[in-house]
């Protein structure tokens, strides 16, 4: 029964071996905690703390897209106000320009009219004038016409006929 017994050694319990192990296991263990363990969560607790890092940076980033996003419509809505407003001011000026060019060539349309209704009037007074020195003239013909004779009914007619004709000239 020996070799049985034997066999069964491997599979016995000895005190001294289980409270080995476990104070191998204990020591593994103090050692793996000193060593690794805190080397593993300092690596961990750097890994959790760059993640919240990364989290916070995308958290200010999205946040400085929207008041970037915020900004840019600002903008975009004043300069579209803008360019209205230089749109309507443009309009405004030229609007202005061409009241002004029209007045303008309305004074010189009115300053020409009146200089035509002057020279026309210069014109008539010439024309009223030599019309009158040439019935002066006539006059002054006839005159002479009467004293050199001495008229009579008859050449009297013909006298202002022909006065009346030469008038009609």
């Amino acid at each position: 029964m020996q070799v049985m017994h034997s066999n069964f050694d491997f599979f016995s319990i000895d005190l001294t071996t289980i409270v080995g192990s476990i104070l191998n296991a204990l020591i593994l263990f103090l050692v793996l905690k000193h060593f690794l363990f805190d080397k593993v969560n300092a690596v961990l607790d750097a890994r959790k703390n760059e993640v919240a890092k990364t989290y916070e940076d995308a958290d200010s980033a999205l946040s400085n897209a929207k008041q970037l996003e915020a900004e840019y419509t600002e903008k975009l809505s004043a300069a579209k106000e803008e360019s209205a407003e230089i749109v309507k001011n443009a309009t405004r000026k030229a609007q202005t320009r061409s009241d002004e060019i029209i007045a303008g060539a309305r004074d010189e349309a009115k300053g020409i009219v009146d200089k035509a209704n002057a020279d026309i009037e210069k014109e008539k007074k010439r024309a009223v004038n030599q019309i009158k020195d040439e019935i002066s003239d006539i006059a002054m013909s006839i005159a002479s016409q009467v004293v050199s004779k001495e008229i009579d009914p008859k050449t009297h007619t013909q006298l202002i006929e022909s006065f009346i004709d030469e008038i009609g000239e």
